[in-house]
């Protein structure tokens, strides 16, 4: 079992380490106590409301004070020295969940304005946290072993359940910003998870399509389900099968690289997996970076976005649980920018076919990869599965 410990930094913010389940570390006062003079926290900023399209827009101008790309022995999520007193008390973990100094949303809780109209604005309630996946500043999720990987699997789910309970919570989006190309402000590897007090604009569009499909068959089956379905069946654009767990490369993928992780059962978010099923994630997840790393001669940029049902009783029992993985990168030393039509009319043009871009993550060969024995994972080889 993954060892789990609350505690609280100097000015009142949640930390929470996660211990891999095989190296439990023993928690004293004196590591797990930030001695930082910190600033108390300050109020939310502000959502507005944008009557033109009926989404939320936040507005966080203290964001822009911000750390960014700090050297490394200045490191906010490094573990504590004498020479850096990080946000990170203990000299050493596993992995780390924190609530953000510099949060988009929070930290106070509560529900948007009901029956929103131009002018209409309110606090930006929410959370905010940081998944800091190693104490190593240098690396990827990529390079992670399994076991530590497993261990970020279960922070991810134990957070999911906890922020959904919050009051005014709708969506919980655990995701990781990779590469500068991308636009991280920390070189050191991460996450983050967002939990917001509506429903995003993009899930709110998945959903609606989720719920129409949902609907039109009676409740009998869902639109990913449904999708994974016709993916396996056709073959042409899958990277990999599990038992519990299969990758492909969507029909009409709108980016230069783009991967969707579906698990085989519907679930609605990462904390409803079983124990063998967060397992078998741990291994494909893994796979699935190292295959895009492995295309270039340098590190891909991504973004590791994991959809989760909202909390919305009208879209929640249609939803299901996968990530997209999505790369700008349409070549070795050229970048997919969002112009005019995409940007302006979200129409989007893909400048790769999905079958040619699987076919390369299907054949690439992998870096210590092997097996793993408990998912019994077969790479799909060779087109469209007998």
């Amino acid at each position: 079992m993954t060892g789990i410990t609350s505690t609280k930094l100097a000015d009142g913010r949640e930390l929470i380490y996660f211990d891999d389940a095989a190296t439990p570390k023993p928690r004293t006062a004196e590591t797990t106590t930030d001695h930082r003079d910190l600033p108390e926290r300050g109020e939310p900023g502000e959502v507005r409301f944008d009557a033109l399209t009926g989404e939320w827009v936040a507005v966080a101008a203290h964001r822009q004070t911000r750390t960014h790309l700090p050297p490394a022995d200045q490191c906010p999520i490094c573990p504590t020295t004498d020479s850096n007193p990080s946000e990170i008390p203990a000299p050493d973990y596993d992995v780390v969940v924190f609530e953000n100094r510099f949060p988009s949303l929070g930290p106070a809780l509560g529900p948007v304005p009901e029956d929103p109209a131009w002018g209409t604005s309110g606090p930006a309630y929410g959370r905010c946290e940081v998944v800091a996946f190693t104490p190593e500043h240098t690396g990827s999720f990529s390079g992670l072993g399994e076991a530590r990987a497993r261990t970020v699997v279960e922070a991810w789910a134990h957070r999911t359940e906890t922020l959904s309970a919050l009051p005014g919570i709708k969506q919980v989006f655990p995701f990781e910003n990779r590469g500068a190309d991308i636009g991280v402000t920390l070189h050191h590897p991460h996450g983050q998870i967002y939990a917001y007090p509506f429903v995003t604009p993009r899930a709110g569009v998945l959903g609606a399509a989720a719920r129409k499909f949902y609907d039109e068959s009676d409740g009998r089956q869902t639109l990913t389900g449904s999708l994974l379905r016709a993916e396996r069946e056709d073959g042409s654009r899958m990277v990999m099968e599990g038992e519990n767990f299969s990758a492909y490369v969507p029909f009409a993928a709108r980016w230069p690289l783009e991967i969707h992780l579906v698990p085989h059962r519907q679930v609605p978010d990462l904390a409803a997996l079983s124990g063998e099923e967060k397992d078998e994630l741990a291994h494909v997840y893994l796979d699935l970076l190292k295959r895009l790393d492995a295309l270039y001669p340098t590190p891909t940029p991504y973004i590791s976005a994991w959809h989760q049902a909202p909390l919305d009783d009208l879209l929640r029992p249609a939803s299901y649980l996968h990530l997209q993985l999505t790369s700008p990168r349409r070549a070795a030393d050229k970048l997919k920018f969002l112009a005019g039509s995409e940007a302006a009319m979200g129409a989007f043009i893909n400048d790769t076919t999905p079958e040619s871009v699987a076919e390369r993550l299907r054949s690439v060969i992998v870096p210590d990869s092997t097996p793993s024995p408990a998912a019994a994972l077969a790479a799909v080889s060779e087109g469209a599965r007998a």
